[in-house]
C-alpha cells in the first residue's frame, strides 16, 4: 500500500547575512539575517523529506510571515491523507485552498512543499533527481558572482574579492540610475574581459530607458538582459525585443509554464532566468526548463539567495538539465552557516549537486551554524 501523508512540520531558519546586497540590506543600522521556513514532511511509514521556502518581501509578496500561516493553516493541512507519490493530487489540494490569481497563488510557500514531497519521493524510491527526469548525472554548476554596486570605483575591490573566491563570471544588479548602470557594466567588462557577464534591472526602468541601456550593453558585450521592465509592462517587452540588442529574460514576471507559453506566444522574450524557489518547486520548473529546450529559448538560472534544502533543489535541476551559463546562485557569496547534517560541497565557482536519493540532504538542526 502507498504511504499517505501523515504530518508536515515547519519551523524557521534565519541565516547571517554577509556583504552587501540591497535586497538583504541591513535596516536601522542592524544587520539582518535571510530567514526562511524548513518543512519537514513525514509519511505514516516513516519516511521523511525536506523542503524550504525562501520569502522576501523585496522580490515578491509573500513574506516569512505569510509563508508561515500559509503552511500551517491552509496548504499543509489540505494534503494530510494524500498519497505520497500523487504529485498532481497533492498540487490539487493546494490550489484549492490558495487559489491562483494571475498565475500560481503564493508559489513560494507551495515550494517548501514540493521540494518536501519530491525528496520524500525520491528516498522512498532510491532514485536521484536526474534518474526521475531521465537526464544523465550533469556534474557540478557553476555559478557566478553577484555585482551589486553603487559606482564604478567600487568595481575593482568587488572584483578582487571575487576572483579570490575563485568566481571567475559576474552577474550584474542595474536599474537604478541608467548612465552609471552603463558605467558599470562598461568598466566590469574592461577588469574582466574573458567573463560571461549579464545584468538583471529587476524591473527598474521604463521602456525608453531601457531601450537606451540596451544598446549600450550589447556594446559592451554582455550576454543578456533580464527583467528591464516591471513584470506587468508587457508592451514594452514585445518592444525591447523587437529591437534586438540583447536577448531578454523574464524572470519576475514567469512563475508557472502557462506564463512562460503565453509570453513566448506574444513574442515577449528571448528565454527565462529560471527561480526554482519562484516558481513553486521543481514540480513546475522542470516543465518550464523542458519547454525552454524544447522552443530554442534562453535558459539562465537564478534565485532568490536560496541556502541550504533550497539550493540543493536548485543544483539537482540545473546540473541535470545542462544549464549552458553560469548560475546567479548567489547564497555562498552572501549567507553564513547551515542547517544541514553534511554542508553542500562548493570549491570556487563550482557547486555539486548533493549525491544520494531524493535531494541528498538532511537537516540537523533549527539554527544555522
Amino acid at each position: 500500500m502507498t504511504p499517505r501523508i501523515a504530518s508536515i512540520e515547519c519551523f524557521t531558519a534565519a541565516y547571517p547575512v554577509m556583504g552587501d546586497f540591497r535586497f538583504l540590506a541591513a535596516k536601522d543600522g542592524k544587520r539582518i539575517t535571510r530567514d526562511t521556513v524548513i518543512v519537514r514532511l513525514t509519511d505514516d511509514a516513516g519516511g521523511v523529506g525536506w523542503g524550504q521556502s525562501v520569502p522576501s518581501p523585496t522580490w515578491s509578496y509573500e513574506t516569512i510571515q505569510t509563508v508561515q500561516t500559509t503552511l500551517e493553516r491552509h496548504l499543509a493541512p489540505a494534503i494530510l491523507g494524500l498519497p505520497v507519490d500523487d504529485t498532481a493530487a497533492v498540487w490539487q489540494a493546494m490550489n484549492r485552498v490558495i487559489a491562483p490569481a494571475f498565475s500560481t497563488g503564493q508559489p513560494i510557500a507551495k515550494a517548501g512543499i514540493d521540494l518536501a514531497l519530491f525528496d520524500l519521493q525520491g528516498r522512498r524510491t532510491g532514485s536521484c533527481p536526474a534518474s526521475r527526469w531521465r537526464q544523465p548525472d550533469g556534474g557540478p554548476v557553476t555559478l557566478s558572482w553577484t555585482i551589486d554596486v553603487r559606482s564604478p570605483d567600487e568595481l575593482e575591490a568587488a572584483v578582487a574579492r571575487a576572483e579570490e573566491r575563485g568566481f571567475r563570471h559576474f552577474n550584474v544588479k542595474i536599474g537604478r540610475a541608467a548612465a552609471t548602470d552603463v558605467a558599470i557594466c562598461q568598466r566590469l567588462r574592461a577588469l574582466a574581459p574573458a567573463a560571461f557577464i549579464w545584468a538583471d534591472a529587476n524591473g527598474g526602468y521604463d521602456e525608453a530607458t531601457a531601450l537606451s541601456v540596451a544598446r549600450s550593453l550589447a556594446d559592451a558585450g554582455l550576454a543578456a538582459f533580464e527583467q528591464p521592465l516591471p513584470a506587468n509592462r508587457l508592451p514594452g517587452y514585445r518592444t525591447l525585443r523587437q529591437f534586438g540588442a540583447l536577448p531578454i529574460l523574464m524572470d519576475e514576471g514567469v512563475v508557472s509554464l502557462a506564463d512562460l507559453q503565453s509570453f513566448h506566444q506574444l513574442e515577449l522574450l528571448d528565454g527565462v532566468a529560471m527561480k526554482v524557489s519562484r516558481v513553486g518547486g521543481l514540480t513546475e520548473a522542470v516543465r518550464m526548463v523542458e519547454y525552454l529546450r524544447e522552443h530554442g529559448l534562453a535558459f539562465f538560472a537564478s534565485g532568490l539567495t536560496d541556502p541550504d534544502v533550497a539550493f540543493a533543489a536548485c543544483l539537482h535541476l540545473f546540473s541535470a538539465y545542462r544549464l549552458p551559463h553560469p548560475a546567479a546562485l548567489n547564497a555562498p557569496q552572501f549567507l553564513g552557516g547551515t542547517v544541514l547534517e553534511t554542508p553542500l560541497r562548493i570549491e570556487g565557482d563550482q557547486a555539486f549537486p548533493p549525491e544520494g536519493p531524493g535531494l541528498g540532504v538532511t537537516v540537523e538542526r533549527r539554527e544555522p551554524s
